[in-house]
């Protein structure tokens, strides 16, 4: 009996030694695992639904986070990028109008909601541009610091992103 217990301990002992727990310290970089941005150029909110469905190239991984981001101006070169949602108000303090998002693993709806949009001017509705970036949930889920989304700069730097690089979708 000693004998069998002493062959269990062992093997008992080898098994538990396989097992190891890796401490993250911040450092840790995942090489499959890759943040990217979706360029879509031309987007008109018609007056049906005021909303556009953004496929994307390719599927998303379940815990992967999208984030939408409209060009609302260039300042001499400088492409100035809002994150959705994204709201104008009247005078008074009461909503006018917004632009706001969801996705899924294939695509992003993007659409707007507010009073009297056919009012709006074509400038605001018609020929938009859109970037959708997708951060995989383990960066977004790990950083050491909290992220500013709101910035796209600084949302591209967090996540080491080459936006020079996005893929335009027509």
């Amino acid at each position: 009996m000693k004998k069998i217990t002493l062959v269990l301990a062992f093997i008992g002992m080898i098994t538990l030694n396989g097992c190891t727990v890796n401490e993250d310290n911040g450092n840790y970089i995942d090489n499959d695992t890759i943040s990217e941005v979706f360029r879509y150029n031309g987007v008109n909110f018609a007056p049906n639904s005021y909303s556009v469905i953004l496929e994307f190239p390719y599927t998303i991984y379940e815990s992967d986070m999208a984030l939408v981001y409209r060009l609302t101006q260039d300042v001499d070169g400088t492409m100035v990028w809002k994150l959705l949602p994204e709201a104008y108000y009247f005078d008074d303090g009461t909503l006018s109008y917004r632009y706001d998002f969801n996705f899924t693993r294939v695509d992003a709806r993007v659409y707007m909601e507010g009073y009297n949009l056919w009012e709006l001017s074509s400038s605001e509705r018609l020929n938009q541009s859109l970037r959708v970036v997708i951060i995989p949930g383990f960066f977004a889920n790990r950083m050491a610091k909290p992220v500013d989304f709101s910035d796209y700069n600084a949302v591209i730097k967090a996540f080491n992103i080459d936006d020079s690089k996005e893929i335009v979708i027509k």
